[in-house]
């Protein structure tokens, strides 16, 4: 029984972390709204898949549709993860061979649908930095109220770096204990270069501070929110779409109002600092 508590418990950390998360990246967003969100880490197994997945699942039960699109083509992982395969994918898209619907599946989570990237994609950075794709990303933008890129790590390879440039945001994911100061600087360099919106750092796989799963976020002076109080307020408030989209298959949306705290989320246990992300990463400069 014990185990099973445990299981449970961690389940229930995880859902509640990327709640967290989903709730700062909309509270850091009020007067721009993010649509579109790129997930990326510095180097390989820092978690960014799961982060991807968690948080379109946590999407897609607030009551927005979400579209989740494999971007890493040299490491294809999304598909076996959720369980559903298409024939074709981001490439046919991108040719001109196949449809965005005809190419976009559903998952077993309503709301929740996905989109492939075929194998042996030839060129993939040159395909993410064309023209073609830059037009997908206003189309999935208009028909969705959120699509979620999983890219390869920002330190292997530059997709992450080319899809950032286009998108609304980036999120940052940070296994503790893994990276190295300097990979995770250099990752965060690149993004700069590249002109990304990188809202937030999310520090995943860490160990909780006490013997209780927790999460908080703070405010810009540095003050842990009162969540409970934070809770019961957003409970008051109907689910919310994004900002309208002219083309998109939903006529009213709207925009959640709220004041804006640093983002900060715990994923397995942690929680990141209360501070700005370029401050954040600064944590990680060496002293001199």
């Amino acid at each position: 029984m014990a185990r099973k508590r445990t299981h449970r418990n961690d389940e229930v950390a995880l859902q509640n972390a990327v709640k967290t998360l989903l709730a700062n990246i909309r509270f850091a967003s009020v007067d721009e709204p993010v649509s579109s969100i790129v997930v990326t880490s510095s180097v390989p197994n820092e978690g960014k898949t799961t982060v991807a997945v968690s948080l379109a699942k946590a999407i897609a039960t607030s009551g927005r549709d979400v579209l989740i699109v494999e971007t890493d083509m040299r490491r294809r992982s999304l598909s076996g993860r959720l369980g559903v395969h298409s024939r074709q994918g981001l490439y046919a898209v991108l040719a001109g061979d196949c449809m965005l619907e005809n190419a976009v599946v559903a998952t077993d989570v309503p709301d929740m649908y996905f989109l492939d990237a075929e194998p042996h994609i030839p060129n993939p950075a040159d395909i993410l930095a064309s023209h073609r794709f830059r037009r997908f990303v206003k189309e999935v933008n208009s028909k969705y109220d959120y699509v979620i890129f999983d890219t390869p790590p920002v330190g292997t390879f530059v997709d992450a770096a080319v899809i950032s440039a286009v998108a609304d945001a980036t999120v940052l994911v940070v296994r503790e204990r893994f990276v190295k100061r300097a990979e995770l600087l250099g990752a965060f360099e690149q993004l700069q270069k590249a002109e990304a919106n990188v809202i937030g750092t999310v520090l995943n796989g860490c160990a909780p501070a006490s013997g209780d799963y927790y999460y908080a976020y703070y405010n810009d002076s540095g003050d842990r929110v009162d969540m409970q109080s934070e809770q019961a307020a957003s409970n008051r408030v109907p689910a919310a779409k994004a900002s309208p989209r002219p083309s998109g298959p939903r006529a009213q949306r709207a925009t959640v109002q709220a004041p804006r705290p640093i983002s900060t989320a715990q994923v397995n246990g942690g929680t990141i600092p209360p501070d700005s992300t370029a401050a954040m990463i600064g944590h990680f400069a060496p002293k001199e």
